[in-house]
């Protein structure tokens, strides 16, 4: 009968330990996913901020060369503002 007893308690601990262990190695695997998860987003927002970064130096570009064409081919006199005062009807 001791020995009966003696068994279903190795049973009881061994299956206490096997489900302490499925535990760990359950959330071992949930840590790793979350660090793979955490290593894709940080590089989506790395990629996502060279874009704009990218994307506002071709702005910068765009719009000194705009402004560059604009001063270029300004057809406006460079004594403009003194017509209407000197202006007599």
């Amino acid at each position: 009968m001791l020995q009966a007893i003696n068994t279903k308690l190795l049973i009881a601990i061994l299956a206490a330990l096997a489900s302490i262990s499925a535990i760990i190695v359950h959330q071992q695997h949930e840590i790793q996913d979350a660090r793979a998860q955490a290593a894709k987003a940080t590089a989506l927002l790395e990629q996502q901020k060279a874009q704009a970064e990218a994307q506002k130096q071709e702005y910068e570009a765009f719009r000194k060369r705009v402004e560059a064409e604009r001063r270029k081919n300004s057809a406006a006199p460079t004594n403009e503002g003194k017509t209407w005062r000197t202006y007599i009807p």
